[in-house]
């Protein structure tokens, strides 16, 4: 643990990169690493094989299986190679910007995930000694800087080192030389070595060589490794020989593929009949010392981003009300004002799907400087938040691959209500059992959505309207709809509405209204009333019909407790297929990247 914070700092970008080398034909392995990684980035996809002692490039624009078809990537010759799926943080998405770069001579070829922020120091310096650029990118430094060191009899370890100790920022890249080698380094962004037996793998996730093997080599900062298809290698920046511990993998393959779903996040969506349950599964110990420190820690604070983040505004109203636990939710991009409430009775609970979103990174970071203690709900048990906690609860839901969080977002609710229970001593009245049940009548039932989808896909204003736990369910449906269909959508407690938003309300606007027959029934009808007086047209969501409703989206009468999962999964389908009526990709959406690691 404590060798990991010495070197735990913050990751800042998303690209995929993947290397290979061994047996057998490169290119389809890395072509299919790519697709299982493409929720990192998918502007523009390239890769770089070795045949005949000569590399090959082949890169463009577009995602993998576009710029596959138009450039026959899976074709590409050669027993060693790396591939790359960037988004675009230096210079615009150009063939040009797309990896792999090399070297002037093109005896040496990189791909990059984050960001160089001394490359403009050293681009000059290695321009003024002849060499030329072709990318207006930060990554192209690293393929001139190994090439340079190289020039001056420097081997590829030395050259490995050398660079690596002049790279300011963040990274992880791997090469390929035209000797067949393949190198890769890291600094506070993810390499992971995947052990086979035709051979080596480096990639940005476990995703891209499972398929392969499930024994794997998780890198530390300043680590270089140096792979054949014979033997593996991995040294510090001053050339020590570092010995790792091999890490057998458990994640499932299949659920990262499609099966009969036309997109990711429709099969995910319907996943939750299954993942819900399994994410209450989790083993009682645990969840017992999780709620341990949680009881006996003097202050608690729970981040996240996104979707996480509002489901840490439902932790914190249901410690409070069940445990009589107080606790602050703070999104983890504001974290770092707050962290003059830690102190070292204090917890931090972290969640997170990817755990490697940068802000939350960076909370637990100060929390850990803090001497607080840090707890995890995590869905990537190898991620680097789940590796830094002192105790973790996985999220059991298996990968999630379309941008928008869906499953993993009820995961989370499920392990906050078996925290809640244990916390509390009560029996919260949800088992496994019948909330799987409940979740397959809820999707089974759904068959309005897409006449409600198609009746909204043009409006320019939806508002959302809940209170109490449904507020934070309004929250998250408004960046679904954000996030999918582009609209502007605003989450609004049901109770501030005469403090400014009613003057919003006209024959133009869209109200979904959270509604179901809990404590919050009465007050949230009569703000209906108020916004039919103006002409506003109302989705309801609730177990029970109104008259006032221009259309209603049934759910199910199950106990309160169960209404923001029951709440959330229609407004998840509301904004997958109000994307699809509008043309829009649902598992790509524009300038989004899965986890945000860009600070």
């Amino acid at each position: 643990m404590t060798n990991f914070y010495n070197q735990f700092e913050l990751f800042t970008s998303m690209c995929s990169i993947i290397a290979y080398s061994g047996n057998k034909v490169a290119a389809p392995i890395l072509v299919n690493g790519l697709k299982r990684m493409e929720y990192r980035g998918y502007d523009s996809v390239g890769m770089a094989t070795i045949s005949s002692g000569k590399i090959l490039v082949r890169k463009g624009v577009g995602k993998v299986d576009e710029v596959n078809k138009s450039l026959r990537l899976e074709k590409m010759d050669g027993k060693i190679g790396i591939g790359h799926t960037r988004w675009a943080t230096h210079g615009g998405v150009t063939n040009a910007n797309a990896h792999p770069h090399q070297c002037c001579g093109n005896d040496i070829a990189i791909v990059h995930n984050g960001i160089i922020d001394n490359y403009d120091e050293l681009k000059k310096s290695l321009v003024a000694k002849g060499h030329k650029f072709k990318s207006e990118t930060d990554s192209e430094v690293i393929a001139h800087l190994l090439g340079d060191f190289l020039s001056k009899n420097d081997d590829i370890k030395k050259a490995m080192i050398n660079t690596t100790n002049k790279l300011k920022g963040t990274y992880a890249f791997a090469a390929v030389f035209d000797d067949g080698t393949v190198a890769g380094s890291r600094y506070d962004e993810p390499l992971i070595v995947g052990i086979a037996k035709d051979g080596y793998y480096l990639s940005s996730d476990v995703l891209g060589f499972i398929e392969h093997t499930d024994r794997a080599i998780f890198l530390d900062n300043r680590e270089i490794a140096i792979v054949d298809t014979n033997s593996l290698s991995i040294f510090n920046y001053d050339g020590s020989e570092v010995k790792r511990q091999v890490t057998q993998i458990a994640w499932e393959l299949a659920d990262a593929d499609k099966g009969k779903f036309a997109h990711h996040t429709l099969k995910e969506i319907n996943e939750q009949r299954h993942t819900i349950a399994n994410a209450l599964a989790n083993r009682n110990h645990t969840v017992k010392e999780f709620c341990g420190a949680v009881s006996d820690a003097k202050r608690v604070l729970i981040t996240g981003s996104g979707s996480s983040y509002h489901a840490a505004l439902i932790a914190k109203q249901l410690f409070s009300k069940y445990a009589k636990i107080q606790c602050e939710a703070i999104i983890s991009s504001e974290f770092q004002y707050a962290s003059n409430l830690l102190g070292k009775d204090s917890v931090l609970i972290a969640i997170s799907q990817s755990g490697e979103t940068a802000d939350l990174l960076q909370a637990v970071k100060t929390a850990r400087a803090s001497k607080a203690k840090i707890l995890s709900i995590v869905n990537v048990p190898t991620s680097s938040l789940a590796r830094a906690s002192d105790l973790s609860l996985g999220m059991n839901c298996g990968p999630e691959i379309g941008v928008a969080a869906t499953k993993s977002f009820t995961a989370q609710l499920a392990i906050i209500y078996k925290i809640t229970s244990t916390l509390s001593g009560l029996n919260l009245g949800i088992s496994q059992k019948d909330i799987s049940k409940t979740i397959n009548t809820l999707l089974n039932s759904m068959k309005n959505i897409v006449q409600i989808a198609d009746k909204i896909k043009h409006i320019g204003n939806i508002y959302l309207l809940g209170r109490g736990l449904h507020f934070a369910i309004a929250l998250e449906g408004a960046l679904k709809l954000k996030e999918l269909v582009y609209v502007h959508a605003e989450g609004i407690p049901a109770g501030e509405l005469k403090h400014g938003p009613l003057a919003l309300m006209d024959e133009k606007t869209i109200v979904i209204v959270l509604n179901p027959d809990d404590e919050t029934y009465d007050d949230t009808l009569s703000n209906v009333h108020e916004m039919k007086a103006r002409d506003a047209g109302v989705i309801g969501i609730s177990n029970i019909n109104s008259n006032k409703y221009d259309d209603w989206i049934k759910i199910p009468k199950a106990k309160e407790l169960l209404y923001p999962i029951l709440e959330v999964i229609p407004l998840q389908l509301l904004a997958y297929h109000t994307a699809l009526k509008r043309e829009s990709n649902p598992d790509y959406p524009r300038h989004l990247a899965k986890s945000v690691t860009v600070k």
